[in-house]
């Protein structure tokens, strides 16, 4: 690889996509992206990223490929449709749960350098380049991508060296994160249907001991009504079932996550699927026939 700043292929300009590119850019990376509606890729043009036509065309010549989509057999379908030429470091940041084996056995299969790194964090911190990056990987090969690591995140943790421990580690984040969610509608939902102003509840919370900035910021996304998705119910039904079946083959019972998945595909039934987890909320009350 050159001493110039590598070159970088980001496959995915999605909610996390869009603004890990962008913050790459401006950095002084080179970057290429690509994604599915061309548009989101194109819309970054101002920021320095070019958009590629294909994920061969955004891959070809690059040191590093990143993807950035919805789940584990669609990283593997676009990192093959790119095929990367062997020895390209691929950083694989999305929420794969136990797919990760899968990928990693074809990154050993065409020579790719592969870096299992799930990030903890939504649109605001990935637009404000604060992610938490969870790596995985052989030390070799860390001071190639810890750069691009500092760009995005507030911090790494590397959590082993052999991929597929940052991804388990991600599933195990997320029921937290799922669970939580669900807590806080629920607790709003209840005081609603009781006959009371949600914001006591929060007025008895903050500031003390069960108060939380993930708390408070659901909380005004479902008391001002306002969705717009940092993750959106459907990714979170996702992940809810991703943990779920990582916990059946561990032997661990996630009830609370069980019943999260179910609520999220309630909201999701309900028309809520592309707004963000706290529409969760929706759940709490009877679907309409």
């Amino acid at each position: 690889m050159s001493t110039a700043q590598p070159a970088i292929a980001v496959l995915g300009t999605g909610t996390l996509g869009a603004p890990i590119a962008r913050n790459l850019a401006r950095a002084g990376f080179p970057v290429r992206a690509w994604n599915r509606t061309a548009s989101k890729a194109e819309a970054l043009a101002p920021d320095g990223v070019t958009a590629a036509a294909t994920p061969t065309a955004a891959a070809e010549g690059a040191d590093i490929v990143l993807t950035i989509v919805g789940d584990g057999p669609q990283a593997l379908e676009l990192i093959q449709a790119a095929n990367p030429a062997p020895g390209t470091v691929w950083v694989q940041i999305s929420t794969v749960g136990e797919y990760v084996d899968e990928l990693a056995a074809h990154a050993d299969k065409a020579g790719l350098t592969f870096v299992d790194a799930p990030v903890a964090g939504t649109k605001q911190p990935a637009e404000q380049g604060k992610l938490t990056v969870l790596g995985a990987a052989a030390p070799s090969v860390r001071p190639t991508v810890q750069p691009l690591f500092d760009v995005i995140g507030a911090r790494t943790i590397w959590v082993a060296e052999e991929p597929g421990a940052a991804s388990r580690l991600k599933l195990a984040l997320n029921t937290w994160v799922i669970n939580l969610t669900h807590s806080v509608g629920e607790a709003i939902a209840l005081t609603q249907q009781l006959g009371l102003d949600p914001r006591q509840f929060l007025d008895v919370v903050t500031g003390g001991p069960l108060d939380s900035g993930y708390l408070q910021a659901k909380s005004a996304l479902i008391l001002s009504g306002d969705y717009e998705p940092s993750f959106t119910v459907d990714n979170a039904a996702k992940d809810a079932r991703l943990a779920l079946e990582a916990a059946d083959r561990a032997g661990v019972r996630l009830d609370l996550t069980a019943a999260a998945k179910a609520r999220f595909e309630r909201a999701s039934r309900q028309g809520h699927g592309g707004e963000d987890m706290a529409a969760g909320y929706f759940a709490s009350f009877d679907e309409k026939e």
